[in-house]
């Protein structure tokens, strides 16, 4: 008797499944991030911009500076005879002493001046101010309560010469101050600054540094300095942006950065002048997350 069952049907192989990846491999440059610390030359970037802006303004005020002996004198409305013997009413010029024996020198070296500078002497005097705001906040750090009482006694000054009128006084005795810087010192000095500022910030720079990634993170905390290697797992980050005028004035939101390690390898690591310190540190946490979600899984 024949069997009349129909045979079973084939097995299917189990679907292959799919290999364990880590979370975002595509970019491994998301899987690490460095964060440089900067000098304090960094903030010098308003002096050297404010030498490029008078500079400029300088070449294209169209005046030129003359030296002349402490002896000379001016006169106007005075006949002035020109290289082709034709005169030339009301105009002033240089008279010099005939017992000076520097008269035919000097009379041939002021009929072209080539020292280009400004008539205006604000620019020097803003210049001044400058430097030495910046010097101060550089070498002063005015954090927390003291950046705070800063703030509080400028405004109560500037009210207080405002209620008695002593701001008269002061603007008065500013304008009487004349200082002087040629184009030629306004490029010179705006130039070496920012050649020192590119070198440093590029290259010195960037040998001060961490490199997280979610398992362990390097450091060199000097400039030809080795590097030491730390486990992430416990470290805490804490950054310290209290400082109004360096930090947020001249930083544009820079801060320092403290890095605090447990576990066998303990470790204090400041890095000071972190620029965009508040994302850095969004970033480094994101990053030292990934490696709890791997050992999670």
């Amino acid at each position: 008797m024949a069997d009349h069952n129909p045979p079973p049907p084939p097995t299917q192989p189990p679907a292959p499944q799919p290999p364990f990846t880590h979370p975002d491999p595509a970019d491994p440059q998301e899987n690490e991030i460095t964060i440089i610390s900067h000098s304090n030359l960094f903030y010098w970037w308003p002096v050297w911009a404010v030498c490029f802006l008078f500079g400029i303004l300088t070449y294209f005020d169209g005046h030129a500076l003359a030296a002349v002996p402490a002896d000379a004198k001016v006169a106007h409305n005075a006949t002035v005879v020109l290289e082709g013997g034709k005169p030339v009413e009301k105009q002033a010029i240089i008279y010099m002493n005939e017992t000076s024996k520097e008269a035919a020198d000097l009379q041939t070296d002021l009929l072209k001046p080539s020292v280009k500078i400004s008539h205006h002497k604000s620019y020097g005097v803003i210049f001044t101010f400058v430097l030495l705001l910046v010097i101060f906040i550089t070498n002063v750090p005015l954090r927390g309560m003291w950046s705070l009482v800063a703030i509080i006694l400028i405004a109560f000054v500037v009210l207080l010469f405002a209620y008695f009128g002593v701001w008269d006084k002061v603007m008065d005795l500013i304008s009487q101050l004349d200082i002087r810087i040629n184009e030629g010192g306004y490029f010179m000095i705006g130039l070496t600054l920012f050649l020192l500022w590119i070198i440093t910030f590029v290259l010195f720079d960037r040998q001060v540094y961490i490199t997280v990634t979610p398992g362990n993170f390097k450091v060199c905390t000097e400039i030809g300095g080795g590097e030491r290697v730390y486990d992430t797992a416990g470290m805490q980050l804490e950054k310290h942006r209290s400082d109004l005028f360096r930090h947020w004035i001249l930083g544009f939101g820079s801060g320092d950065l403290t890095v605090q390690t447990s576990g066998g390898q303990i470790a204090h690591v400041e890095l000071p002048n972190v620029l965009f310190i508040g994302r850095k540190v969004e970033q480094i946490t994101n990053l030292i997350k990934k490696k709890a979600v791997v050992e999670t899984r």
